[in-house]
């Protein structure tokens, strides 16, 4: 979730920490400014800012541009100028998108050694991969266990009729965890079936709403307690959440996810030096830095998104409530950037008329 006061507060301390820095000699010595522009969601804690800025004599500044389809389309559109000297956030939805654009550069950072090759989706490592997160069904276990209902398994399930009105998902169409659990419906069903899903979904009284908050905090009795549907599309992390910021604190979270085979659609976020940057260098440095296990383990907490970096650690409550998912649902992103819009315009057909 996007926290505007952090990020500006992050920036505000980068720009009055990073003015100079003194030497050993007693002097200063000049700083550098790197641009990094993100999605909305980014995060990272102001201490690790301030030690990427002082180890590097550098001065970052963040600039949040809109959800990762507006902030990939403000760096393809200034690509001739760029904004910024680095990118984060775009995600293998929209990766084929921007590297036919050609906004990055390549680059072999020695801490890809560290990074599974499942995550390494350009082979030109113009993007490099950061976290990734699971969009899953998330489930009220007290209306479950109170109604003496199985939880529902696969996807198929949801369209039991036992099942009927218990859903809310986003519209892919404004939505980025709705378009991942679209995604996740056609690696399952296939390309020729995935809609006979959906219409038999909306014959089952699936219920949309147009954004990841309206559905988890409106419509989900897992979160509020007082929505009218106990299954929801969400992030696998969201139990974990539940947990870290209950008040009063609890034992463990209210709700839990479904995590079979092919449940999950797996999304993975990258960072790419753009083209034409002046600060090649540090640019280099700040991806090691973002690739590194400091970072790494600062992500889930401030992102609720998972490290690739296999030497990272989680938190306690992501190893405690976040189930792994062995086997998400994955899309090559070629295909996704090729069919995109239109599975959307066929989906608004099918379930929204």
């Amino acid at each position: 979730m996007f926290q505007p006061v952090r990020l500006l507060y992050i920036s505000l301390v980068a720009l009055l920490l990073a003015g100079c820095t003194a030497t050993p000699s007693g002097g200063t010595t000049a700083v550098s400014t790197l641009t990094v522009m993100t999605h909305d969601s980014f995060a990272i804690s102001a201490e690790l800012v301030t030690q990427f800025e002082q180890a590097h004599h550098a001065r970052l500044v963040f600039v949040p541009s809109g959800d990762t389809g507006a902030a990939l389309n403000r760096a393809i559109l200034s690509k001739e100028a760029p904004q910024a000297d680095v990118f984060y956030g775009v995600d293998n939805t929209f990766l084929a998108r921007a590297l036919e654009a050609g906004i990055f550069e390549s680059y072999d950072s020695p801490l890809l050694a560290d990074i599974p090759a499942s995550f390494r989706l350009d082979p030109e490592n113009g993007a490099l991969p950061v976290d990734y997160g699971d969009v899953c069904i998330n489930y009220d276990r007290a209306y479950f266990e109170d109604h003496k209902l199985p939880v529902p398994q696969t996807l198929s399930d949801l369209t039991k009729p036992e099942y009927a009105g218990l859903l809310v998902v986003e519209n892919p169409a404004t939505s980025s965890p709705g378009l991942a659990f679209l995604m996740a419906t056609i690696a399952n069903f296939s390309e020729e079936r995935y809609l006979d899903f959906w219409v038999d979904l909306r014959e089952n009284g699936v219920v949309v709403v147009n954004d990841w908050e309206t559905a988890y905090y409106t419509n989900f009795s897992g979160s509020s307690g007082r929505g009218p549907q106990p299954l929801v599309v969400s992030y696998n992390s969201s139990p974990a959440a539940e947990y870290i910021f209950a008040d009063p604190p609890v034992t463990e979270p209210p709700t839990a996810s479904i995590t079979g085979p092919l449940a999950c659609y797996r999304q993975v976020e990258f960072v790419g030096i753009l083209s034409g940057t002046s600060q090649r260098m540090l640019a280099e440095q700040f991806v090691d830095f973002m690739l590194s296990v400091p970072f790494q383990e600062d992500v889930p907490e401030q992102m609720f998104v998972f490290p690739v970096n296999s030497n990272a650690a989680l938190p306690e409550p992501f190893t405690r409530f976040t189930p792994p998912v062995d086997q998400p649902a994955l899309l090559d992103p070629g295909l996704v950037a090729e069919n995109r819009d239109r599975w959307i315009q066929e989906w608004s057909q099918s379930v929204l008329r």
